[in-house]
């Protein structure tokens, strides 16, 4: 088991940053890959950014690559994105989740999610 906490939501405008924060516990948190998908209201639950193991190796979405960075520290059981640029369209609940196998962009690749945080840009 992986229990995951997100925070660092928040309400910002157009054009600023967030850095948002998962803290991970229960499993070996260098065991586990992750990612951080996002939904929107009445849309379905969105792929945006995953990172391997060790921390290696990432992959993005392409309506947020170049603007959002993903990271991880294991030994502070931690991953982070850094949302840099936002857009209106990037309002969304974000949730952060760990994989057994392999930091993909599909969701049923992920055995844990948390329960997410909100992120709304004005405009």
């Amino acid at each position: 088991q992986v229990q995951l906490v997100e925070s660092g939501g928040g309400l910002v405008q157009a054009g600023g940053s967030l850095r948002l924060s998962c803290a991970a516990s229960g499993r070996t948190f260098s065991s586990v890959a992750m990612g951080w998908f996002r939904q929107a209201p009445g849309e379905e639950r969105q792929f945006v950014a995953a990172i391997s193991k060790s921390g290696g190796r990432s992959n993005y979405a392409d309506s947020v690559k170049g603007r959002f960075t993903i990271s991880r520290d294991n030994a502070k059981n931690s991953v982070y994105l850094q949302v840099n640029g936002l857009k209106p369209e990037d309002t969304a609940v974000y949730y952060c989740a760990a994989s057994r196998f392999y930091y993909s962009d599909s969701r049923p690749t992920y055995d844990y999610w948390g329960q997410g945080t909100q992120v709304t840009v004005s405009s």
